[in-house]
């Protein structure tokens, strides 16, 4: 799962230890060498996809972490990009790989943004936001967008419940509700709390229209659904 180059089973252990955005300053010199980051199949998709939807000047980047999705928002926005992380670690990265880009350390739950962009960007983030915490984030995002402005999340779509993956991810869903219920502070990161319905309902309740599109080229379960989603919410 880890290449050479990614953490230890003591580093992972002690960051699984820590407050979330503890964890990601322990673990942001190697989050590029774990399965963790976004891969950049799924980039590249998401941002041919939107190439079809449009074009756009100002770009941010949710939950940033080192700044994978600045290669959606360099290859589509014409001015300015923007990444915003709480994470100072994450951010440090992120400033070494994609130094042209505007870096802003604050809570996602309160962005610091008021209708400044056209696009917006999250992926790989929204596991570690409680169901219950998704309507503040996604109002802020509302918020950040000019009228018209789109966000777009890429998403993974459940695999089938006679697969490893499924059974390896609910496992770790397990793991962690046990780890939260003992150990504090808690550290929040679940796969299967994200469903798309869901995260539809909840950006259409804080202002978007919300619909999304099958990522086609990056494969399909066994039962024939597309195995990425790309959700298009587009401010009213």
């Amino acid at each position: 799962m880890f290449s050479p180059n990614g953490p230890s089973l003591r580093e992972l252990c002690v960051q699984a230890l820590s407050s979330v955005e503890r964890g990601y300053d322990l673990l942001a010199p190697k989050f590029d060498h774990t399965p963790f980051r976004t891969p950049d199949s799924v980039l590249r998709a998401t941002a041919q996809a939107l190439t079809e939807v449009g074009a756009f000047d100002n770009g941010l980047d949710v939950c940033c972490g080192t700044g994978a999705g600045m290669q959606v928002l360099s290859s589509l926005c014409r001015d300015r990009i923007t990444g915003v992380d709480f994470s100072a670690g994450m951010l440090a990265q992120a400033r070494r790989a994609f130094p042209e880009a505007n870096w802003v350390r604050a809570d996602a739950w309160a962005l610091p943004f008021t209708e400044g962009f056209d696009l917006a960007v999250s992926a790989g983030a929204l596991g570690h936001f409680l169901p219950e915490e998704r309507p503040a984030l996604f109002a802020g995002v509302h918020r950040a967008l000019r009228p018209g402005g789109l966000f777009a999340i890429p998403i993974g779509t459940p695999s089938p419940r006679t697969s490893v993956s499924h059974w390896v991810t609910r496992g770790f869903d397990l793991t962690m509700r046990v780890r939260n219920a003992v150990w504090r502070p808690p550290f929040v990161m679940y796969y299967h709390t994200t469903s798309l319905s869901a995260l539809r309902d909840d950006l259409t309740a804080v202002g978007f229209t919300a619909t999304d599109t099958a990522l086609t080229g990056l494969g399909q379960h066994p039962g024939g659904s597309p195995r990425f989603r790309l959700i298009l919410a587009r401010k009213r």
